[in-house]
């Protein structure tokens, strides 16, 4: 991108403008370590030695921290970046007389998460940072880029539920409404199950919506504020968790604001006033059916999986092949010689094997680009990279899925 180019941003953030093409150069690499020692976000005495959950925000073009009570609350006009990092045993070899505690190691997982509405500046802040923070880790880390309205099942399972809100910080180019709203602007937030919950957990998403009733859906919760009293409306297909989620955060709001609160079925007939409350005091129920879009990718429904090998070992030129499709796919199809690019459906990993030559780890982005521009329907899938040897739970799930 020329440098002028910079200076225009779209209303909305494409992940794929974000600039990670040359993160495997040499000079790359220690301008990035070089950059990490002095960044005090990762300098604290924790980062990169101890296991946990670790959020910063965006803020003019710095890494601020994200204060622990607000895990799981996002602004959707702010890029945020999460290390989760995760105790595990080592492969060892030395029998029963090894040391125990040399069989712990740290395994990091790195997202960073881009809101719908976030600016240029702000995203590639979080990109340039989330490379970075990689370094000052050893390139031990995964890295996963998030966008907002298509969360991975490994992002979503790092909270007991993700709200979404309305706004966020002022950028350093481009001035975003601010997180701080009037007392008197109504606030409507929809609650339902993420599509692709794994097994035993919640999966809960709260997305701040348009207070209309528009905005309303029968398959899902929704709790409004308004000044004086807050309302929750429940579908009458929601789900029995999403109605307990929804009693936690009403919980959560009354604790800090003590208004009185009502709940209502659509079911009832005074559900009409919920209704009549965000503008829909015309609307006839009897005739009209509440539906509207999750605010969510229909591509996280993809059931697709295949695997992709690109490889210069034919004459030095570059060729990007179909390996394996379906159930088939295994970990011994990977070779540590070559770069693959896993489409495991709901998510696109790219794996690069530890002797994979250098225009291998440099034109996987490219190619990257150019398979989701042929395939429409990946568009909005969270992506990830990992490193040979320092793989997580989650590439290997969706490897042998």
């Amino acid at each position: 991108m020329p440098p002028h180019e910079g200076l225009v941003h779209p209303k909305e953030y494409d992940w794929r403008d974000s600039n990670v093409e040359l993160i495997n150069s040499d000079l790359d690499h220690k301008i990035k370590h070089q950059s990490a020692q002095h960044e005090p976000a990762w300098n604290n005495g924790v980062i990169g030695m101890a296991p946990g959950l670790f959020i910063w925000r965006i803020e003019d073009f710095e890494v601020k921290q994200w204060p622990k009570e607000k895990y799981g609350s996002f602004y959707e006009g702010d890029s945020y970046i999460i290390l989760q990092s995760e105790a595990v045993k080592r492969d060892t070899e030395g029998g029963d007389g090894a040391d125990e505690t040399e069989k712990d190691k740290l395994v990091h997982d790195i997202y960073f998460w881009l809101g719908a509405h976030t600016t240029q500046d702000e995203a590639g802040t979080a990109a340039y940072k989330t490379v970075e923070l990689d370094e000052f880790l050893h390139g031990a880390a995964t890295q996963h880029r998030e966008l907002q309205n298509s969360p991975s099942d490994a992002f979503a399972a790092l909270f007991p539920r993700i709200k979404i809100l309305r706004g966020g910080v002022a950028s350093g180019f481009t001035h975003v409404e601010t997180n701080e709203e009037p007392e008197h602007v109504d606030t409507l937030l929809r609650i339902f199950k993420h599509p692709r919950a794994a097994a035993g957990r919640d999966g809960i998403l709260i997305h701040e919506v348009e207070p209309t009733w528009q905005s309303l859906d029968e398959d899902d919760v929704f709790v409004l504020e308004t000044s004086s009293k807050i309302w929750v409306w429940q579908g009458k297909d929601c789900s029995p968790i999403e109605k307990m989620k929804a009693a936690t955060v009403v919980n959560d709001m009354t604790l800090a604001k003590h208004k009185e609160v009502e709940v209502l079925s659509s079911n009832d007939s005074r559900s009409k006033i919920f209704v009549d409350n965000l503008g829909g005091s015309d609307v006839d129920l009897l005739s009209t059916q509440l539906k509207a879009p999750r605010p969510m990718s229909a591509h996280t429904e993809r059931e697709v999986k295949k695997l992709f090998r690109l490889s210069d070992a034919e004459g030095g030129d570059l060729s990007f092949d179909l390996v394996k499709e379906g159930n088939a796919v295994e970990r011994g199809d990977l070779d540590s010689n070559d770069v693959f690019i896993l489409d495991a459906g709901s998510q696109i990993f790219v794996w690069e094997g530890q002797g994979a030559s250098r225009k291998e780890k440099k034109m996987w982005l490219k190619v990257l680009q150019r398979y989701i521009a042929n395939h429409a329907d990946a568009v909005d899938l969270a992506v990830s990279k990992v490193v040979q040897g320092k793989e997580g739970k989650s590439f290997w799930t969706a490897v042998e899925a």
